[in-house]
């Protein structure tokens, strides 16, 4: 656990100036790892929240926290129960902060600049039967991460002056109408109307949604859609 810590270069992840503290992020995670206590996981919280992940005090999260959110699942389910309890009060709160001005976002590995809310989400989303098993508290993580979609179109087809596209539903999308961030090869393209047409069945992601007035050419197959909301997210 403290080799995957000490692995990354924390200081070359970007952050706000003045909030943003590297050593923070170090200290506050090796001191999670081996917390034994109370006393000693509420300590390591302290310095992960005030600078090392978020900012606790004024709402904001850093793009550090999406490297850190796999790690502090790892210490949830490896570490100390206070360790656990304190690893998934920092996830919950950096899912639901807000990010700075020009640190909104971090660049995936296919270079898709994803939401900080949407990158975390995905990593809880990989967690949820460990998260489900723990009760009230560790469900309500999982749910709230649903509400950070994501669809990737395999397959399109014109219906009227919309487009049906099919494809794969991570999370969920509830009904109405949304707006949603189109990315593909660097680029991001805006969709200003779509609905959720066929929701998947159980034990599938497999689903299909009528964007309107969008013509199949407009919406290429490997396409990643995010939520609008969630690239609008500032602080």
């Amino acid at each position: 656990m403290l080799d995957e810590i000490d692995a990354v270069d924390w200081a070359s992840i970007p952050g706000p100036p003045n909030w943003y503290e590297p050593d923070r992020a170090v200290r506050g995670l090796h001191d999670l790892a081996e917390a034994t206590n109370l006393v000693q996981a509420a300590g390591a919280g302290s310095c992960l929240a005030n600078g090392g992940i978020v900012h606790g005090h004024s709402a904001a999260v850093f793009p550090a926290a999406v490297v850190a959110a796999p790690l502090l699942l790892d210490i949830a389910q490896q570490g100390h129960p206070r360790a656990r309890d304190t690893a998934l009060g920092l996830l919950d709160e950096a899912l639901s902060c807000y990010p700075h001005a020009g640190y909104t976002r971090v660049v995936a590995a296919d270079g898709t600049a994803v939401p900080i809310c949407c990158a975390i989400a995905h990593h809880l989303r990989a967690r949820t039967d460990f998260l489900v098993g723990l009760g009230k508290r560790g469900r309500s993580l999982p749910a709230d991460a649903g509400t950070h979609w994501r669809f990737e179109i395999r397959e399109c087809v014109a219906d009227g002056g919309d487009t049906a596209a099919f494809g794969i539903l991570a999370g969920c999308l509830p009904g109405g109408v949304h707006a949603a961030e189109m990315h593909l090869a660097g680029a991001i393209t805006v969709l200003s109307e779509l609905t959720l047409e066929y929701p998947p069945e159980e034990g599938s992601h497999e689903a299909c949604l009528r964007v309107i007035a969008r013509d199949p050419s407009e919406l290429p197959q490997g396409a990643l859609l995010f939520p609008a909301e969630c690239g609008d997210r500032v602080h």
